[in-house]
């Protein structure tokens, strides 16, 4: 029981530790100054929690020596660093929504408020903004992870779309290979679906991009017009929104007549709170999306054909086969930098799925080829 005790503490502290650093490396990465006090308040919020954890090891008398930020933490921070708070915080955030009841069912860690501290983020952000006069509306959406039109989720979706590129063309490749084509037939083949499949990634991005800004655009402009058509019943809106949020009535109108003393802040306060946008990052541009679409499906599909250029025969197919599953490998190992799983497990699943798709392509291939011969 009491070694169960102890490798509980010890998770508990690791993973205070590694917020410590994550929020650190924030700090030390972001040029906003308010931004950066906010993060050195969560940082220190997340050191004291480690050192409850530390005095809970220490009176155990469990042997331990001082720990230190984990590998995925170490490389997160790394990456702050040198990409920039705006790129790394919905990591950051993912993080904390999955350990926000971390603490609930510790009656410990209970006692000493600690889940109400996880769940008091946001109010120490809204202390850390009144201590440097305030925050902007748009900075808080990026503290909250909603901010969609800066660097957002980018490497989420730069590793996503890596990974699309990857297993898809070396589907298509084995597929080829199984139906017994030389290795011209193969190679031609495999730049043909890179040069498709970017294509057809970059088309549909732009369009999406496109389409979700035009659609924000739109109703930005009609709750503009029904703004300016009939100002009161707008009003009214927002107190009732207010209330919804839990404000008393009386609060509700106070804070509803002070939005609309300005209509510019009247329509922006409405937008963010009716219709749930961000009037300054409607999703960015539709071409930087289809740009970096189309280049990171490539850099992922030219994979499996690179040995095709190199070699042929069952050789070149054997070295496609290598050279893709140490990339689905390391595609799996760093996405369990977001997803917080284990890295091994992670590059596991990765590669037993990427050969599956594979292993079905070939077999489908092989029937097809057998079958035209």
């Amino acid at each position: 029981m009491a070694d169960t005790e102890t490798r509980r503490y010890a998770r508990n502290l690791q993973g205070e530790v590694d917020g410590a650093a994550l929020y650190d490396a924030l700090a030390e990465s972001e040029k906003d100054e308010k931004l950066s006090a906010v993060y050195r308040r969560l940082a220190q919020v997340e050191r004291a929690h480690a050192e409850f954890w530390s005095g809970k090891l220490e009176r155990s008398g469990a042997k331990w020596r001082g720990i230190k930020p984990s590998t995925r933490a170490r490389t997160l921070a790394w990456l702050s660093r040198r990409l920039g708070a705006a790129a790394m915080l919905p990591v950051v955030a993912s993080a904390e929504a999955r350990d926000v009841a971390h603490y609930d069912n510790q009656p410990d860690a209970v006692a000493a408020g600690l889940p109400n501290d996880e769940r008091g983020h946001a109010r120490i952000i809204q202390a850390a903004a009144g201590g440097v006069g305030g925050l902007p509306g748009q900075t808080l959406a990026r503290l909250e992870g909603r901010h969609r039109g800066g660097g957002g989720n980018a490497l989420r979706a730069a590793v996503l779309g890596l990974n699309d590129g990857l297993v898809s063309n070396m589907s298509l490749v084995m597929g080829v290979a199984g139906g017994a084509a030389n290795a011209h037939t193969i190679l031609l083949t495999g730049l043909a679906g890179l040069v498709a499949g970017a294509c057809s990634m970059a088309m549909g991005e732009w369009l999406s991009v496109s389409s979700s800004r035009e659609l924000a655009a739109r109703q930005i402009a009609t709750e503009k017009e029904e703004l300016e058509s009939a100002p009161e019943l707008e009003r009214e809106e927002l107190e009732l929104i207010y209330q919804a949020k839990g404000l008393d009535e009386k609060t509700a109108k106070s804070l509803a007549d002070k939005m609309f003393s300005n209509t510019d802040v009247a329509l922006d306060t409405l937008v963010r709170e009716e219709l749930g946008l961000d009037p300054e990052g409607l999703g960015g541009s539709a071409y930087a999306a289809a740009s970096s679409s189309f280049a990171l499906f490539a850099a992922g599909a030219v994979v499996p054909v690179v040995p095709f250029l190199l070699l042929s025969g069952d050789t070149a197919v054997f070295a496609s086969i290598a050279l893709s599953g140490a990339a689905l490998a390391l595609s799996g190992a760093v996405t369990s930098l977001f997803t917080g799983r284990n890295a091994l497990l992670s590059a596991a699943r990765h590669l037993l799925i990427g050969y599956a798709a594979a292993a079905v392509t070939f077999g489908i291939g092989h029937l097809i080829g057998v079958s035209i011969s």
